[in-house]
């Protein structure tokens, strides 16, 4: 299931179609998959079909190419300056190597009883730049900033995955916060939980393809990370009030998800608020 994780948060970028006809499908069992599921099933179809090369214990003799080609599905184009996910995800040094540790069965049987989640992003980020996301100084005062979304993905699904036991234990997981991608500040907007100037929002519906690091994208994928904060914040004061110590339901992995599965499951009634466009490998 870990190596299945972390295969997927390997490739998942990136799924967002300039045209409603242009949108990428997968057929799997029966069902047509889009989006995020497409990966997923496109995963599922190879494996069932027998290539277990995939898997991370040996992905460093994959490529790319090797996966398209199992893979009878639509090629999702990037621009030629984004490198290939794929290999550089193979032997995966820092948990093989530096902790001596393979992703399965277990996943952490580090010398530590217990790793961080901090730290463990910061490891993973060391030799997969396409997890990292680039360093950033888009109001041009000399300050770095960086958005893990991919690494922090990871930590997340591994956690999810285990169901919080385990190798999936990490005590200080409400410390990640939401996943900025494209989606989620879509449906804070639909839900009046934050608001664009109406100079941003004639960008979005001119359908403007923003570069990564550009001011206003940094702007929407910051504010919506601390809109998320808040709300994680004031629902576990609401339930404090009550009496209720919520701190180990109520974390911004949870309401990343559940906005996610919102934005998912309202996709039509949330057309009126056009998602910001970026295409690059960091979401």
């Amino acid at each position: 299931a870990v190596g299945w994780v972390f295969l997927v948060d390997t490739l998942n970028f990136s799924f967002w179609s300039q045209r409603e006809e242009e949108k990428y499908l997968v057929k799997y069992k029966g069902k047509t998959y889009s989006g995020y599921w497409s990966l997923c099933a496109a995963v599922n179809r190879a494996l069932d079909d027998g290539y277990k090369e995939f898997l991370p214990h040996i992905q460093s003799k994959s490529t790319l190419f090797q996966f398209e080609a199992v893979t009878p599905c639509p090629v999702i184009t990037l621009p030629d300056k984004e490198p290939l996910p794929l290999s550089p995800a193979g032997p995966l040094q820092v948990l093989e190597g530096h902790y001596k540790v393979s992703l399965e069965p277990s996943l952490l049987q580090a010398e530590q009883p217990q790793l961080s989640q901090p730290v463990l992003i910061g490891e993973v980020l060391q030799p997969f730049d396409h997890l990292r996301g680039s360093p950033l100084d888009p109001f041009q005062q000399k300050k770095k900033v960086s958005f893990y979304k991919r690494a922090q993905i990871l930590v997340a699904d591994t956690w999810s995955v285990l169901e919080g036991k385990g190798d999936g234990f990490f005590d200080d997981i409400s410390s990640l916060t939401i996943f900025a991608d494209y989606r989620i500040p879509q449906v804070l907007v639909h839900l009046k939980a934050m608001k664009y100037s109406e100079e941003l929002m004639k960008k979005l519906c001119e359908g403007l393809i923003f570069q990564s690091g550009d001011r206003e994208e940094v702007e929407i994928r910051g504010c919506s990370i601390w809109c998320c904060a808040l709300i994680c914040k004031h629902l576990l004061e609401l339930y404090e009030k009550k009496g209720q110590d919520m701190h180990e339901k109520i974390n911004a992995v949870l309401l990343d998800y559940y906005l996610w599965d919102y934005a998912r499951d309202h996709r039509e009634e949330m057309k009126d608020v056009p998602f910001h466009r970026v295409r690059c490998i960091y979401y």
